[in-house]
């Protein structure tokens, strides 16, 4: 991640505890859903009510909940699930909740009971708006038309309007309160008893998903506007104009919607969808008609009105789920107040994967959650020290020169084992000299964290091989190098050896791509192997700033060692 530096301390942290939320709503999420579990959402947000308040206690930051809750909303765009719009506003409404009750009463009990209750209530509100806002008020009508229904089927005297809502909205409150005492144990015991953060072997990288990738999409903010345009127009339509004149506006609306993007055409594929319109057709149809003694006709399009509007609004945010990835927008909040925002979301979205292989499987989690809670503010922690670690790391590049048989590669060697006596941990690759007939036939090369080797370099090779000098070239080497120096393979490795870069790398052959990634990804410090001719080349080639150089028949062996360790502490 690039300008790590720039990300303050509080933010740091926010994207830590947010990428741990989004990863439940990820991992959980997808099963929960999959499963149809009965109150999912409720539990989800459960889940990260617990999370941040467990944080809260070992971290003390002020704006910690939103910031997270922000970077969770914004995580959630990794979700295997196409609706998201929504999904991301109840995130950020939850841990905004929970902030402003905690900054009003206090870190203590009744802040975070409060908090949480308004969090995990907060779906079941939300729940209620988006039906009136996708439905109108006609949803309204037909709710009480069938309460009254059921009441004289029922010969029930009492008024039974706020009954089913109560109910629920019980049943929410009731989640709150227990996720808040959960979460204020857990946070209580991470004090009194830190948990030591422990590597887990849990394999969940099966629930990231990467179709929701918008790599090669045309983002426009014509396009986004238009869309803006699109709603406001269809709403007022449905809501206003005769009904062949909206459901010809909506049918074109739609028509383009499903030309432009894939999500609207998901959407209209789902079974749910149509049946949800035949249902509130019909049923819209059945309750106006005998409960209320319209005309069959008024009551149908009724109906269909509830439903035209319910489509150009689900698809609506759908689509304009899909623009607001558009990179403008993000170099927009580059230059507000949120401009830590995108560096934030950037290290969140790299840390991910971490985060979900650790999260163990339902099973495990159903049997200890509270345990499974403490071990993932203890990963939180861990990583926190790791990141700030990362912000403060500057890479250092170590040339070890000398002429032809200098006893360049031997020294390496025996740096690999006084380092590894050290602790340090170090990757990379050398060459080793094969002597046959006491004569120097060509070189193996050697992954110096597996000792696995192949052959390098040969001579007097019968066959079409790429030549270097006197030497002929074999392909697996190049490819075992390759693989060896991949940033990916050495994310724990201190120190990188590279054994060694000269004229072949210099015409970007051999490890020259390797090292271009290495120093991009600057997160390990470079030990490189070069010879005295080509030791201005390497440095003006790969602009190594201030590169430290050593000369290996000016030096003894031990304090090189020395200044190596001096030089890649920190």
């Amino acid at each position: 991640m690039s300008n790590k530096t720039e990300l303050s301390e509080t933010w740091l942290k926010s994207a830590i505890i947010g990428t741990v939320w989004a990863s439940s709503e990820i991992v959980l999420g997808s099963f929960l859903h999959n499963l149809k579990v009965p109150f999912s959402g409720s539990i989800l947000t459960s889940i990260g009510v617990i999370i941040l308040i467990s944080a809260s206690h070992v971290w003390k930051d002020k704006g910690i909940f939103w910031r997270a809750g922000l970077i969770c909303a914004l995580m959630k765009t990794m979700s295997p699930s196409a609706v998201i719009f929504g999904p991301m506003i109840a995130i950020f409404t939850e841990s905004l909740l929970l902030e402003i009750s905690v900054k009003t009463l206090g870190k203590n009990y009744l802040g975070f009971i409060i908090g949480s209750i308004l969090a995990v209530s907060w779906s079941f509100i939300q729940k209620i708006i988006n039906y009136l806002i996708f439905y109108g008020f006609n949803i309204v009508e037909l709710y009480k038309s069938l309460m009254k229904f059921t009441e004289k089927q029922l010969n029930i005297q009492l008024n039974t309007l706020w009954i089913p809502i109560l109910i629920l909205f019980s049943g929410y409150v009731l989640i709150g309160l227990i996720s808040a005492i959960i979460g204020i144990k857990t946070g209580k015991k991470l004090i009194l008893q830190p948990l030591e953060y422990k590597p887990q072997q849990y394999n969940n990288q099966r629930f990231l998903n990467s179709s929701n990738s918008k790599n090669g999409f045309n983002y426009s903010i014509l396009w986004l506007i238009s869309n803006i345009l699109f709603i406001i127009t269809s709403i007022i339509l449905i809501s206003l104009s005769d009904w062949k004149i909206w459901s010809i506006s909506v049918f074109v609306i739609v028509s383009i919607w499903i030309f432009r993007y894939k999500r609207a055409l998901r959407q209209l594929s789902k079974p749910r969808f149509w049946i949800y319109f035949v249902v509130i057709t019909m049923l819209t149809a059945f309750v106006f008609t005998k409960l209320q003694s319209k005309p069959i006709l008024d009551a149908v399009l009724i109906g269909l009105e509830m439903n035209f509007r319910a489509t150009v609004l689900i698809l609506g945010f759908s689509v304009l789920g899909t623009e607001l990835y558009n990179p403008k927008i993000r170099n927009f909040f580059n230059k507000t107040r949120f401009k830590q925002l995108p560096l934030a979301l950037e290290l969140s979205v790299e840390s991910l994967p971490l985060v979900i292989a650790n999260i163990p499987d339902f099973k495990t989690i159903i049997k200890n959650p509270v345990s499974v809670v403490s071990q993932l503010i203890a990963y939180s922690e861990h990583r926190f020290l790791e990141l700030k670690k990362e912000q403060n790391f500057v890479q250092k590049t170590i040339l070890i020169t000398g002429k032809i048989d200098s006893g360049k590669t031997t020294f390496v060697k025996n740096l690999i084992e006084n380092l590894k006596v050290k602790n340090i941990k170090i990757g990379g690759i050398y060459s080793q000299k094969i002597i046959e007939n006491h004569k120097r036939v060509g070189y193996d090369l050697v992954d110096i964290n597996t000792n696995k080797s192949e052959p390098f370099l040969r001579k007097n090779i019968i066959g079409n091989h790429q030549k270097i000098g006197a030497f002929c070239l074999f392909p697996k080497a190049i490819e075992l190098g390759v693989e060896s120096l991949s940033p990916d393979n050495n994310i724990e490795n201190q120190l990188l050896i590279i054994d060694e870069v000269g004229n072949f790398e210099l015409s970007e052959k051999g490890w020259a791509k390797s090292l271009d990634e290495l120093l991009k990804f600057n997160k390990n410090h470079l030990l490189i192997v070069v010879r005295e001719n080509f030791i201005e080349k390497v440095i003006a080639k790969w602009n190594l700033k201030n590169p430290v150089t050593i000369k290996l028949a000016e030096v003894e062996f031990l304090n090189v060692t020395k200044q190596i360790i001096d030089e890649i502490s920190y």
